[in-house]
């Protein structure tokens, strides 16, 4: 993506893959040279193209470890 530089440092997990090959994915990633943050958002099969996704940092993704922890799923 232009403009846009990012690093992909570890892949957490896939949580799935669309009929056309995307996958929502887990990553830990460095954006424009920041700290890398926990990432969630679909990505093309050559992740060069990439959906909406949410950032957040550990202390987030703790929270939300938490939250999902407390539900009846």
């Amino acid at each position: 993506m232009a403009g846009i530089k990012y690093e992909i440092i570890k892949t957490e997990g896939v949580v799935s893959e669309s009929s056309r090959g995307w996958t929502k994915e887990l990553n830990l990633i460095s954006w424009n040279d920041r700290p890398p943050k926990y990432d969630l958002r679909d990505w093309a099969t050559d992740r060069e193209k990439m959906g909406k996704g949410v950032t957040l940092s550990k202390e987030e993704l703790k929270n939300l470890r938490d939250i999902l922890n407390e539900m009846d799923l």
